[in-house]
């Protein structure tokens, strides 16, 4: 299996910027793409952001031009790079890591979806 865990969670005012951070451990050799996704008081979770093992990157329209993620795959983490923060991006931030389809890890674990426990964000307006 895979293990996630996030950090860089924390209070921040509107127009400012936080780092979050996402590291993996276990089966990372069976991790394919990576992302972030949040959820919001009385909200459903939504997806922020996403990149792929090759580097591409894809953003949600409301974070387009403000976030920024990458990844290491070296050290089997992913982070997400948020500026000009607004009250609006104030959730829960889960990472997110998606099991790849080879033989190997689908015999390994059924999982096609793996979570992180989650680290708050809040921006004060």
């Amino acid at each position: 299996q895979v293990q996630l865990v996030e950090s860089g969670g924390g209070l921040v005012q509107a127009g400012g910027s936080l780092r979050l951070s996402c590291a993996a451990s276990g089966d990372t050799n069976c991790i394919s793409d990576m992302g972030w996704y949040r959820q919001a008081p009385g909200k459903e979770r939504e997806f922020v952001a996403r990149i792929t093992s090759g580097g591409s990157t894809y953003y949600a329209d409301s974070v387009k031009g403000r976030f920024a993620i990458s990844r290491d795959n070296a050290k089997s983490t992913v982070n997400l790079q948020m500026a000009k923060m607004e009250p609006e991006d104030t959730a829960v931030y889960y990472c997110n890591a998606r099991r790849t389809s080879q033989t190997m890890c689908r015999l390994r674990d059924l999982t096609l979806n793996y979570w992180g426990q989650g680290t708050q964000v809040t921006v004060s307006s």
